[in-house]
């Protein structure tokens, strides 16, 4: 039910500059630039340890001539898993093919994948948490013994028939890692959480991106557009491109720390990466609840806006940058929250953070649906 909430989100909120999510496959213009995208991991920039490791299996598997192992993908959006997913397939030198976990709605579509793939080839499977349950039976002993336990027939002449598969490696992707079920995950033999990016990391994105897009980009320029770009590839692109536009109706060639400052100021995004609606919401929570604690569906009803909009796409960032605490009596704004805004925390509000700071602070677990 969360999947059809979001689903059904205002397109004002998924068309924000600073969102991580995907952008749509229909849309032409932001999607024509593929080779944006880099091709091989020596291209690749971010990840440490987990991009070594990766270079080592992948090697591994070149050299013994078999299939690398199955992959799984986990992070938030926007960090390069499906880039990530087609340089492991060029690498490896073999076919690529993708899906998303939403679209195999039957085991026959699955089945249809899967007979289709060639020896080593690698399948890419995103969103594999919103798999159907009945698919992901399936799926088991595809990966496990590479064959496919299939059921021709209904009622008495139905028949169970059994089919070989090529060896080949399942890549899935998953923002959410939490909803996977054990068995499935526990079928992956490679495990790698895509990490945030640092500043210097996305630098040396903006420049290569720069360079296809054949744009004039300033060193200071480039700091200026990666520090606003909450540690995501995706969203530096975005601004990137926007950015762009800009400079070039400016009349600007190279795009220097003003020039960026500017166009980003004129899009919205502050220096901390802060958009018009994650002010807002600081804003209300200031202003109306006195900086709280107050419940989530008390803010949702005042912004106006759903209570999985405000949890999934406002808040982590937010978190994140410590502006923000989910506490067990609802949402408070941190003293880095007020001094954001440029406000002095009322008395009551420092005896709220005192209060919650000895109760433990911050609570996932527990339940923050004070109303």
């Amino acid at each position: 039910m969360a999947d059809d909430q979001r689903n059904r989100q205002d397109p004002l909120d998924q068309n924000r500059l600073i969102t991580p999510d995907a952008i749509p496959a229909s849309d032409p213009v932001q999607n024509s630039d593929p080779a944006l995208r880099p091709r091989r991991l020596a291209e690749f920039v971010g990840q440490g340890q987990g991009r070594s490791n990766l270079e080592t299996f992948i090697g591994a598997a070149r050299l013994r001539e078999e299939p690398m192992d199955h992959t799984l993908l986990h992070g938030p959006p926007g960090l390069g898993k499906t880039t990530m997913a087609q340089i492991i397939s060029g690498e490896l030198g073999v076919g690529f093919r993708a899906t998303s976990g939403p679209v195999i709605a039957r085991a026959g579509d699955l089945a249809a994948l899967l007979t289709n793939l060639q020896p080593r080839d690698v399948l890419f499977i995103d969103e594999i948490h919103r798999l159907n349950p009945a698919v992901e039976e399936v799926l088991y002993p595809a990966m496990e013994d590479f064959q496919l336990d299939l059921i021709i027939g209904e009622g008495p002449s139905a028949r169970s028939v059994r089919i070989d598969l090529p060896r080949f490696t399942l890549v899935g992707a998953t923002t959410r890692a939490g909803l996977l079920t054990t068995p499935l995950r526990d079928r992956f033999g490679i495990n790698m959480r895509m990490q945030f990016y640092t500043t210097a990391e996305l630098v040396q994105i903006l420049h290569r991106q720069a360079d296809k897009l054949e744009m004039k980009l300033a060193e200071d320029g480039a700091e200026e557009v990666a520090k606003r770009s909450r540690g995501t590839p995706r969203v530096a692109g975005r601004l990137l491109r926007r950015v762009r536009d800009i400079a070039l109706v400016e009349g600007a060639e190279l795009v220097t720390a003003v020039i960026a400052d500017k166009a980003l100021t004129q899009l919205g995004v502050d220096k901390t990466g802060l958009d018009g609606m994650d002010r807002r919401y600081l804003s209300s929570l200031a202003d109306s609840f006195g900086g709280g604690p107050v419940g989530v569906e008390t803010l949702a009803a005042v912004l106006a806006e759903q209570r999985d909009m405000l949890e999934e796409v406002i808040e982590p960032y937010l978190m994140q940058s410590g502006l923000l605490m989910r506490t067990p009596r609802g949402r408070c704004l941190s003293l880095s929250g007020w001094a954001y805004l440029g406000l002095t925390p009322p008395a009551q509000a420092e005896r709220q953070l005192d209060l919650l700071s000895r109760d433990g602070g911050s609570n996932e677990d527990a339940p923050f649906n004070q109303r």
